[in-house]
């Protein structure tokens, strides 16, 4: 099994989020890739920065999703 982290960049502000980014490692299951997911998200809004994220709304979502043999071979 290959699971895929992949994020996604909003604002509630604006009311619109950015094309999703997926993450460049695959994991071997959900676990590990929610792990990662919860860190990343993290430091990312740390790297935009408290005013800009109060300001715009920022925040991240994620998703891990499962990538089943037949579709990684397409």
């Amino acid at each position: 099994m290959k699971i895929v982290l992949v994020l996604v960049l909003c604002s509630s502000v604006n009311m619109v989020c950015l094309p999703p980014i997926p993450y460049p490692k695959e994991f071997k299951d959900e676990y590990s890739c929610l792990l990662r997911g919860y860190t990343e998200a993290s430091k990312l809004l740390k790297s935009i920065g408290r005013e800009d994220v109060n300001k715009e709304g920022i925040f991240y979502k994620f998703d891990c999703i499962e990538i089943k043999p037949e579709e990684a071979d397409t």
